[in-house]
């Protein structure tokens, strides 16, 4: 008689077949951030190549390093380091010292991700991570938008009161950091990323929906102030939303893996960067959302996580 025990490859669940690995995954969202790196490198110059190469560059070299020395597994070969340099470099202003990048790499790959665990461990984006430490460390390199100065954003000299050009938004020719300023070049990474079903539509639908409607409700002219089309639309185009909406808001390790959670997820984004436009001192508010929205994403999948069958009803 046959062993079939012997014969069957035994493992724990869940039992999922599929092409996509994780380094599959992550070269497609390589792929997907070119457009909008480029066209950065194109509107920056070769400051931001150099800013886009230092990061990567220290992303990878930290964890090689963190791995090799702890006598771990190397992972480099997956590409979840690079991803982490290419978001970190686009959120960076092109004018910044070159150093900050490679610092903020440290950052984002020993703090925020390898001392939690490696890859599907860190409980908050690693790129947005250090992008919030280094605007609280160093606040005037990160604001240096200008060669050799500090200088307004579009979403600065709109909260300000003064009037900004939305077009020249859209098309990505304004001042801002490294990947945020073309909306075009980002959805056209989006679309790849959604035709190869990396990401679904829930959570970037959700935030941005809802970021519309509360600026309806609370932006420009105040409490049910009317539909100002060009302040919204300044608004998408501006600090990053697009850019956080569409790949760091939906980052699968940060984000909510219920279908309610990521509606719920997506939401409350848009109400914080919102709340942090509005009413907070800075006009970005992106970042600090997401990373708030980070730390609760445990509680939304408690909250939405479907109870099995015959636990749903109440004891009597």
């Amino acid at each position: 008689m046959v062993n079939v025990v012997n014969e069957l490859n035994i493992s724990s669940n869940p039992h999922v077949r599929d092409k996509m690995t994780t380094n599959r995954i992550m070269l497609l969202v390589v792929v997907s951030l070119l457009p909008a790196c480029g066209f950065g490198v194109y509107h920056f110059g070769v400051r931001a190549l150099l800013h886009i190469l230092f990061t990567t560059a220290a992303c990878v070299i930290t964890e090689y390093l963190y791995q090799y020395f702890m006598k771990k597994p190397i992972t480099v070969t997956d590409l979840s380091a690079v991803v982490t340099g290419l978001l970190l470099a686009m959120n960076l202003p092109a004018y910044a010292p070159l150093w900050i990048g490679a610092v903020g790499g440290v950052f984002a790959i020993l703090v925020v991700k390898q001392f939690f665990g490696g890859l599907g461990q860190n409980f908050m984006n690693p790129a947005l991570a250090a992008r919030c430490f280094l605007l609280i460390s160093f606040s005037k390199s990160m604001t240096n938008f200008f060669d050799g100065q500090s200088g307004a954003t579009p979403l600065a000299t709109l909260k300000a009161g003064e009037s900004v050009d939305t077009f020249k938004m859209v098309i990505g020719t304004t001042e801002g950091t490294i990947g945020e300023t073309s909306v075009i070049a980002i959805l056209v990474g989006a679309v790849i990323l959604l035709f190869f079903g990396i990401i679904e539509l829930a959570i970037p639908a959700s935030y941005i929906i809802s970021f519309v409607i509360f600026m309806i409700l609370f932006g420009g002219n105040g409490f049910l102030g009317g539909l100002d089309v060009q302040y919204i639309t300044a608004h998408l185009a501006g600090g990053g939303l697009m850019l956080g909406a569409w790949f760091m808001a939906t980052d699968y390790v940060t984000s909510p893996i219920t279908p309610r959670g990521k509606i719920v997820y997506g939401v409350l984004l848009g109400i914080l960067t919102g709340l942090f436009r509005i009413f907070g001192n800075s006009a970005e508010g992106v970042s600090y959302a997401i990373i708030f929205g980070n730390l609760l994403v445990p509680l939304i999948e408690k909250a939405t996580l479907p109870k099995p069958f015959g636990k749903g009803g109440e004891k009597r």
